[in-house]
């Protein structure tokens, strides 16, 4: 494509001229060599003139079309238009245009034979003949492109709109944007030396004072440990781009080795105030269900960014909560007809311990008819079903996802270990089921489930076997038998890694609670024990993993029945190795998917990188299922977000 149509420039003329001057004046040193040398100039001239009559005369015909495809009122006006108009050619030549489009894009030079598209932001004359219009950017203005085919080609014309563009960009810039802000930790300050107590908080508010004030926005108080800022667009841009800098100046702020933390739920996006602080609230609901010690920020209805969520969440020491949910599920229960347990899809220890811990005191304090809705031949925790199958003899407990039937409307779910439909054990249940009771320890999720009546989600908690053996507890005379006992302490030794991880004075009260109903430890061990195959391909892929960043990755082939169980527990192994803070499994389904079990000692997120991946879990633990890619490819992926996370909680 030409950019500059040749023939018509006056350094063609002038060379032209020169050609000759040089024939004429070689005559003197050689007359055969000048007769050559003007013929080739009188050639080239001649050659050049026919090109120029062809290419005026292919502007005079297609101006000519293009005019007469053109109504009467533009054929009168269009060189008078108050607007730059440009004529392009098929193949995208600029034939003709008026001044103003020169003055406007050219600096009042003649584009004559340059390509149109430095002119539409590369887009296809096709495409915005079809869509009529197109936004596009000049020089740092704003205008609206039109277009409009002929029989030979295009007629564009351009609307600066420029002013009102800046306009709508200072009006979006100072939207208000409300933060909600909350001091996750500060009744552990309080009970502490009144004046340090005291000199906590201060920095505290201090430092979110100050926040404000860079931010030019309002600062308030809400009540002892609830704040509120409100800031424009523009501001929370610069946050977003400063990846909220002002949490890690808040977990600067430290007593010991305690450091503050604050949760911050954000509303963006409405033009009036209420909408955005009913967003904050959602927000920060979202951000506290994850742990706290970050930023969730609420546009659109179930549509969150997320910063920070670098430390563990912090251990609450009143039951006051637990009880009131105990309270609330045994009313519940009280009112129903039937109650079905459900946990998640290949199910472990602690999805199972909990659920059999449930489905004894339904069954036997509560009188009411319970099962536990389990996929065993995809189960992790085989061992553990088969065992309380064999104590608990002769009585139905678990049942196959087809095998549920009579749901009514006074039908209980209580669903354990997960919060999101995705991840249900059996989604159609939950589905039918207009009664649904949560308790979960993981972060919360995005795609949660809304409709519980009640949902008790805790991520400071070891596992959901401790917070069910938290709510039995509570539900007065039970008849908790040493089988569940060592059910629900088996999935807290799960989780904890034999009580190494996520181990608080709650997670023991437990244990211990457990052990006076008569649990086993040595029974519970034995549901932790491998095969001699198993053991051998978990360590094999143990020694087939590399360090990178701090993280061991693990690629495995191996195809036994139980890889999924074998991964998990060579990630768990992976930790054991020195400088290695997070461990990853890499691993094939039968459908060809590739999935990654993460395990983590707590320096690492792995749920946050597992999330950047597709999926979720928890701080320690967390998994991802990748479709459509090979294990090489997700590896390199994989590899990519952990330097990109490690790089974010750096700065």
């Amino acid at each position: 494509m030409r950019k500059k149509i040749w023939t018509l420039s006056p350094w063609f003329i002038i060379f032209s001229v020169l050609m000759f001057g040089m024939s004429l004046a070689s005559y003197r040193y050689n007359p055969y060599l000048c007769y050559i040398e003007l013929g080739v100039s009188v050639v080239s001239a001649g050659i050049v003139f026919a090109v120029s009559l062809h290419f005026k005369r292919y502007l005079k015909n297609t101006l000519r079309s293009v005019f007469k495809s053109l109504n009467s009122a533009d054929r009168k006006f269009i060189e008078k238009y108050k607007m730059p108009v440009v004529v392009v050619g098929e193949k995208g030549d600029i034939i003709w245009n008026n001044s103003l489009f020169s003055k406007t894009f050219c600096n009042v030079k003649n584009p004559l034979g340059e390509n149109i598209k430095p002119y539409i932001s590369d887009n296809e004359l096709d495409f915005l003949a079809s869509a009529g219009y197109a936004d596009i950017t000049v020089d740092g203005k704003f205008f609206t492109v039109y277009c409009v085919k002929t029989n030979v080609g295009y007629v564009c014309y351009y609307i600066d709109n420029t002013y009102y563009k800046k306009s709508l960009k200072s009006f979006r810039d100072a939207q208000p944007c409300v933060a909600i802000i909350l001091f996750d930790n500060r009744e552990d300050f309080v009970n502490d030396n009144e004046e340090e107590s005291a000199r906590i908080v201060i920095s505290v508010e201090s430092t979110l004072q100050k926040w404000a004030a860079n931010s030019s926005s309002l600062y308030k108080k809400l009540s002892g440990n609830r704040y509120m800022i409100i800031m424009g667009e523009k501001e929370l841009e610069k946050n977003i781009e400063a990846k909220f800098s002002i949490l890690k100046d808040i977990r600067n702020i430290k007593l010991g080795s305690r450091a503050a933390t604050i949760s911050i739920g954000v509303g963006r996006g409405s033009t009036n105030l209420k909408d955005s602080e009913l967003k904050a609230r959602s927000a920060l609901e979202m951000a506290l269900g994850r742990g706290g010690d970050q930023v969730a920020i609420m546009r659109d209805r179930d549509s969150y960014e997320f910063f920070g969520g670098v430390s563990g969440g912090v251990e609450k020491m009143s039951k006051v909560r637990t009880r009131v949910i105990a309270n609330t599920l045994a009313k519940a229960i009280a009112e129903s007809d039937r109650v079905y347990i459900m946990g998640h899809r290949f199910s472990d220890l602690d999805c199972v311990g909990a659920s059999i811990g449930m489905q004894r005191v339904i069954s036997h304090t509560f009188k009411k008819y319970s099962r536990i809705i389990i996929d065993e031949e995809r189960s992790m925790a085989s061992m553990l079903i088969n065992y309380v199958k064999q104590e608990r003899e002769g009585e139905e407990i678990f049942i196959s996802p087809k095998e549920v039937k009579n749901i009514t409307p006074k039908t209980l779910l209580i669903i354990l270990d997960t919060h999101t439909p995705d991840f249900l054990e059996s989604e159609e249940t939950y589905n039918k089921c207009s009664r649904v009771v949560v308790i979960d320890h993981h972060r919360k999720m995005v795609n949660y489930i809304k409709n519980a009546i009640v949902f008790c989600i805790e991520p400071s908690a070891s596992s959901a076997s401790e917070m069910c053996t938290e709510i039995i507890s509570y539900m007065g005379d039970n008849d908790l038998t040493a089988v569940e006992s060592e059910a629900l302490l088996s999935g807290i030794v799960l989780d904890t890694k034999n009580f190494v991880m996520k181990t608080g004075v709650r997670t023991f009260e437990a244990a211990a609670y457990l052990r006076k109903k008569a649990a086993n430890t040595v029974t519970v061990k034995r549901f932790f024990s491998d095969n001699i195959e198993t053991y051998k391909e978990k360590y094999n892929i143990v020694s087939n993993s590399e360090i990178i960043s701090g993280c061991a990755i693990s690629i495995t082939e191996s195809q036994v029945p139980n890889i999924r169980l074998v991964s998990a527990q060579a990630a768990d192994e992976l930790l054991l190795i020195t400088d290695v803070y997070a461990s990853f499994v890499l691993f094939n389904t039968p459908d060809g998917a590739v999935n990654i079990s993460a395990r983590s000692y707590g320096k690492i997120n792995v749920q946050i990188i597992m999330e950047k991946m597709g999926g979720g879990g928890h701080q320690n633990m967390a998994a991802a299922q990748i479709k459509n890619c090979t294990k090489a490819q997700v590896k390199e992926q994989l590899i990519k977000v952990i330097n990109e996370i490690l790089s974010d909680s750096n700065n």
